[in-house]
C-alpha cells in the first residue's frame, strides 16, 4: 500500500505558489499535535491580530517560502508563527535572512494561507502600484500648473492604469461602498467607505499625480477631461473574476482641486443575494418583522420606509416586493436611477433630461394595469399626491421619504399640500429605519463599559444588571475593524383607528408616540439598544445614529 505524499507548491517567477489546503480542521488538528508534541505554543491563526506595520516589513515571497506569518518583536526578538517548526534547516536559513533571533510557534498552514491572502496580496498590489507617487517633496512651488494634454495623459498612463485599477480592484475586495480621492492642499487622500464609515485606503499620493488620477477617471466614465470648473457624473463597467461591477463616478471642483466620488455597484453579487432577499436577512426584530409581513400582504394602501440618505430604504423595499411576488400579480418600480434589478418586475429608471420624472412616470404607471407599484421616492408635491390616490384607488403603493422619525413623516406630507383625510385614509404604516454596524463574529469578546460610556448612553448601571456587553478586537476578516456588515434598527408605526383620529385631530406629536407605545410600537433608541443586550453591535455604533432619550 502506498503512502500518498502531498507534493510542495510550484514555484513561480521564484515565489513559490500557495498550496491549496483541502481541510482545514485536519490542517488545525496537526498543529495542535505538533505544539504539545514540542512543547512550544499554538496560535489560533483564525483569529489573529494582523500587526500591519510588521508585515508590510517583511518580504512577501519569505512568507510563502518559509510558511511562517510574523507575530510581533521586541527586544530584537520576533515572534513568528511557522506550519512546520521541526524543519531546523529552513529555521535557521529564516533567521539568517531576517537577521533577528526567532522565537517560534505553531499554527495551522491553511489559517496563514487565509491570512496572506486576505491581507496581502490586493494591499501589497495597491501599495506597489502607489509606491512611485507618493509624497516626494513637502509643499510644490506654486509657479503655475502643467498643462494637461492627451500626449502627457498616454505618457503616464501604463503607471496610472495600474494604480487606478489597483484602487479599484483593492476596494472590491474589501467590501467598499464607496472610493473617494480627496485632494488636500499638497496630498491626494483615497479612502473607502466599509460599512458606511470612510477608512483612508493607502498612503497620501504626491499632489503632481493627481490630475492625470482624475484624468484616468474621467476617461473611464466618458467625461470631459478639459472641464474642471463644473461637477461633472458618470459611469463606467468592469469585469472582476468574471462578473460585471458598475461604478458611477462624481466628479466636483473644490478649492484644491477636483474630487472624485466612485459608487460601486456589484450587481451581479446583489443579484445573487437579492433571489433570497427577505426581511430576515435585514436584522430587524421579530415582532417588527411580523406587522410589517401583515402590511406589506394588505390588498391597497401605502406602506412608507422613512430614513436618512444612505439608511437601507431601497433595500427594505426590495425584501418587501421579493417576499409578496407572485405570478399573478403585475410589480412595476419607479427608481433614481435602478440600482438592482429583480427578476419579474419591471423597473423604470428616471430620466430628467428626457422629461421623465416621478410623477410623470408614475402617471403611466398607473395606466399600465399593476397590482402593486413602488416610487423610489417622494419628493415633491405632484409626486405625493398621485402616490396618495394610486393607494386610495386599489393598488399596493411601496414608497420613501427623507423624514427623521415616524412622526416627522406627517409634517413631510402636509408641506407637499397633501389633503391629511386622503393621505390618512391611504396609509396602511410607517417604518423608520437607520443602519448599525454589526460586531466581527470572528473576534467578538466581552467588553466592560466605561461609566462614561454608561453615562452618554443614557443608562444607569441598574438598567445594565446582568448584561454582558461586546465588542470586536479587530481580525484579519473585518480588516482590524471589529465590525463585519451592517443591520437595519427600525420602528413601525401601525395607523391603528386611534392614530388616524389623533392625526386628523392635529394633535401634537408627543401625544401621538405616546399613544403608539401604549399599542406596543418600539422607538428607535429601543431597537438599537435591544441589538446590544443581544451582542450584535455596541453602544457607541448605536450612539452615532439615535437620540438619547
Amino acid at each position: 500500500m502506498t503512502k500518498s505524499v502531498q507534493k510542495k507548491p510550484a514555484e513561480t517567477d521564484g515565489v513559490p505558489a500557495i498550496p491549496r489546503v483541502l481541510d482545514a480542521a485536519s490542517e488545525d488538528v496537526r498543529a495542535r499535535h505538533t505544539a504539545e508534541r514540542l512543547g512550544i505554543p499554538f496560535v489560533d491563526l483564525w483569529t489573529f491580530r494582523v500587526d500591519a506595520a510588521l508585515f508590510r516589513s517583511t518580504p512577501l515571497e519569505w512568507m510563502l517560502r518559509f510558511e511562517f506569518v510574523p507575530e510581533r518583536e521586541e527586544d530584537g526578538v520576533m515572534h513568528v508563527v511557522m506550519a512546520d517548526p521541526t524543519d531546523v534547516i529552513r529555521r535557521d536559513e529564516l533567521e539568517g535572512l531576517l537577521k533577528k533571533r526567532l522565537r517560534v510557534k505553531v499554527g495551522s498552514w491553511a489559517a496563514m494561507q487565509e491570512i496572506l491572502q486576505k491581507s496581502e496580496s490586493t494591499q501589497r498590489v495597491l501599495e506597489e502600484a502607489t509606491e512611485d507617487f507618493r509624497m516626494q517633496v513637502v509643499r510644490e512651488d506654486e509657479e503655475g500648473q502643467e498643462v494637461l494634454t492627451i500626449d502627457r495623459i498616454a505618457a503616464d498612463a501604463s503607471p496610472i492604469i495600474k494604480l487606478v485599477d489597483s484602487v479599484l480592484f483593492n476596494a472590491i475586495q474589501r467590501r467598499a461602498s464607496d472610493i473617494h480621492i480627496e485632494t488636500q492642499e499638497n496630498v491626494v487622500v483615497v479612502k473607502y467607505r466599509i460599512d458606511g464609515v470612510l477608512y483612508t485606503a493607502m498612503e497620501p499620493i504626491d499632489k503632481k499625480h493627481h490630475q492625470t488620477v482624475i484624468s484616468r477617471i474621467k476617461v473611464m466614465s466618458e467625461l470631459d477631461i478639459a472641464e474642471k470648473r463644473i461637477p461633472q457624473d458618470g459611469r463606467f463597467k468592469i469585469r472582476v473574476k468574471g462578473r460585471t461591477i458598475d461604478f458611477r463616478v462624481s466628479i466636483m471642483p473644490t478649492v484644491h482641486g477636483e474630487d472624485a466620488v466612485i459608487r460601486i455597484l456589484d450587481k451581479e453579487s446583489a443579484n445573487a443575494e437579492f433571489k433570497n432577499l427577505r426581511l430576515d436577512v435585514l436584522g430587524m426584530d421579530p415582532d417588527t418583522m411580523r406587522r410589517l409581513r401583515k402590511f406589506i400582504r394588505e390588498p391597497y394602501g401605502m406602506v412608507l420606509v422613512t430614513g436618512p440618505t444612505g439608511s437601507g430604504k431601497t433595500t427594505t423595499l426590495y425584501a418587501c416586493l421579493s417576499e409578496i411576488q407572485t405570478v399573478e400579480d403585475k410589480i412595476i418600480t419607479i427608481e433614481d436611477p435602478v440600482e438592482y434589478q429583480l427578476r419579474g418586475i419591471t423597473q423604470i429608471p428616471v430620466n430628467e433630461k428626457k422629461g421623465l420624472t416621478f410623477a410623470r412616470g408614475l402617471r403611466s404607471i398607473l395606466r399600465h394595469d399593476p397590482d402593486k407599484v413602488m416610487v423610489g421616492e417622494i419628493r415633491d408635491e405632484e409626486t405625493a399626491q398621485i402616490a396618495v390616490q394610486a393607494a386610495l384607488t386599489g393598488h399596493l403603493v411601496f414608497t420613501t421619504v427623507h423624514a427623521n422619525n415616524v412622526v416627522d413623516v406627517l409634517g413631510r406630507f402636509l408641506n407637499m399640500k397633501v389633503e391629511l383625510y386622503n393621505f390618512v385614509s391611504a396609509l396602511n404604516c410607517i417604518l423608520a429605519q437607520r443602519l448599525v454596524r454589526k460586531i466581527c463574529p470572528s473576534c467578538r469578546i466581552v467588553f466592560e463599559p466605561t461609566k462614561q460610556l454608561l453615562e452618554e448612553s443614557g443608562l444607569s448601571a441598574k438598567e445594565i444588571e446582568g448584561s454582558t456587553f461586546y465588542e470586536g478586537r479587530g481580525c484579519i476578516e473585518c480588516n482590524g475593524t471589529g465590525f463585519y456588515g451592517r443591520m437595519a434598527i427600525t420602528e413601525l408605526l401601525d395607523l391603528s383607528d386611534r392614530i388616524r383620529g389623533l392625526i386628523l385631530d392635529r394633535r401634537p406629536a408627543a401625544e401621538i408616540k405616546k399613544a403608539a407605545k401604549e399599542e406596543g410600537m418600539a422607538f428607535l433608541r429601543e431597537s438599537a439598544l435591544r441589538k446590544v443586550f443581544l451582542g450584535e453591535t455596541t453602544l457607541k455604533e448605536i450612539n452615532k445614529v439615535t437620540f438619547v432619550d
